[in-house]
C-alpha cells in the first residue's frame, strides 16, 4: 500500500489515493457512513466488500467541500483515537 496515511494512537483513521489519486478514505461507523452517503452522495461512498460494510467510507476529494471532509475526518479521528485523547480533545474545546 503505496498511499498516504493518518494515524492516532498508532490506528489507521483515514488515507489518501484509496482506490486512486481522487479519492481518500475515512474510517465512520455505519451510522456516520449513512449519514454522510445520504446527506452528499456526490461526495462519499462506501468502500466496497466488507471494509465498506463495517463504515469504511470513500471521498471523492475534488468534489468534496471542505467542511464536508473536515467533518468525516473529525469523526473518523474520534472513532479511532484513544477514548482519554478524545476526552482531553473535548474538555480543551468547551
Amino acid at each position: 500500500m503505496d498511499h498516504p496515511d493518518f494515524r492516532v494512537g498508532g490506528k489507521i483513521f483515514a488515507t489518501l489515493g484509496y482506490p486512486d489519486a481522487e479519492w481518500a478514505m475515512v474510517k465512520l461507523t455505519p451510522e456516520q457512513q449513512r449519514f454522510f452517503t445520504q446527506a452528499e452522495p456526490q461526495f462519499f461512498q462506501p468502500v466496497k466488500g466488507a471494509w465498506g460494510r463495517s463504515g469504511a467510507t470513500n471521498v471523492r476529494l475534488k468534489a468534496a467541500t471542505k467542511t464536508t471532509v473536515s467533518e468525516a475526518l473529525a469523526a473518523a479521528w474520534r472513532n479511532t483515537a484513544p477514548k482519554r485523547v478524545v476526552k482531553l480533545f473535548q474538555s480543551k474545546n468547551d
